[in-house]
């Protein structure tokens, strides 16, 4: 494992779009995906269920979801969002969105632009390698907060170990794919995606930065 603190490692992760060809070995996926499973889980249910596309596999996936999105092809999630964003959150939205179009050089009013960019979800990012995170049907929102526990603590194990990772929501976008590729069972649901391999830095979507709010927007000390 790099020789990396766990600060560095929260604040160093970020999501790349970016990737070079070169796939991760599979003895150093193993060491990756091993720590992950020691993030936390109510009871230790440990729900979550992942599936790893890489050669000839991820190549099929990724030619087929950029096939659907090039034809139009209505997604079908499993899970969907409830509720509209209230303005504080939908702020937050623009400025990422601001940060990733400025260091692509697209101007907000570029449509076709943005639309490019937003397409590149489909083709993975280049990304050698692409995990599904997925969790059986029976499992409520408590399953799916132990799943994100899992998810962060994944993708900082890949920081640690020099991977780059990006999560995606497009990657739920077409579930059947994702069971078909894997015979998966049908209570096998799709949540979201992470495309993962070895950073682009000429990529010009890696330049971009987002900041967090300040911790009393988040954080409530209260101790009388």
């Amino acid at each position: 494992m790099t020789d990396i603190s766990l600060e560095k490692a929260v604040r160093d992760r970020r999501s790349v779009r970016g990737f070079l060809p070169d796939p991760v070995p599979q003895e150093l996926m193993n060491k990756v995906f091993e720590l992950a499973q020691w993030a936390p889980s109510g009871t230790n249910v440990q729900p979550w269920q992942v599936y790893v596309a890489s050669g000839a596999t991820r190549d099929a996936l990724r030619t087929e979801f950029i096939r659907r999105a090039q034809s139009g092809q209505p997604s079908k999630l499993d899970y969907t969002n409830r509720g509209k964003l209230g303005e504080l959150w939908r702020e937050r939205q623009r400025d990422c969105a601001k940060a990733l179009y400025s260091a692509m050089d697209i101007a907000w009013e570029d449509k076709e632009g943005r639309q490019r960019a937003a397409f590149r979800n489909f083709e993975l990012f280049d990304a050698p390698h692409v995990a599904f995170l997925c969790m059986n049907e029976v499992f409520g929102m408590a399953a799916a907060a132990d799943l994100g526990m899992y998810v962060q603590t994944l993708m900082l194990s890949m920081t640690a170990h020099g991977l780059a990772s990006c999560a995606q929501g497009t990657m739920a976008h077409h579930p059947d794919l994702v069971r078909e590729t894997f015979n998966l069972d049908p209570t096998i649901k799709v949540l979201f995606g992470i495309s993962f391999g070895y950073e682009d830095p000429t990529v010009a979507a890696n330049q971009a930065r987002t900041v967090r709010a300040p911790l009393e927007q988040s954080v409530v000390f209260r101790n009388a």
